[in-house]
């Protein structure tokens, strides 16, 4: 991509704009009323859908895992919106552990 904001930047910005100007037919409006325990319902319905699409074969088992991808990631840009936890703070993170052992690093947080 050329554009130098990537797609989950520009994506989050949508979503948090929803969030400070809720229009009422949106459905990032709906997920930010129903609180933690709606986004969670629907990240939890996403993640066994990304599951269940990763065991698909074949060129549609592939698109579909990328379908179901896509709308797990969404739904979890609504959940750290909500959180008020910025996308640059879970990059931040995820660069602090780049070329760190899983093992490692999980070990490090059980201190």
């Amino acid at each position: 991509m050329s554009d130098p904001e990537s797609i989950l930047d520009r994506l989050m910005a949508v979503i948090e704009d929803r969030q400070q100007n809720p229009p009422p037919k949106s459905y990032t409006t709906k997920l930010f009323a129903g609180g933690v325990a709606k986004i969670g319902a629907k990240i939890t319905e996403e993640a066994a859908e990304v599951v269940e699409a990763a065991g698909e074969d074949g060129e549609a088992g592939k698109n579909h895992l990328v379908h179901e991808a896509a709308d797990l990631v969404y739904h979890l840009l609504v959940m750290l919106a909500h959180r008020g936890v910025r996308l640059s703070d879970v990059e931040n993170e995820l660069a602090r552990r780049f070329g760190v052992s899983g093992i490692d690093e999980k070990e490090s947080r059980q201190s």
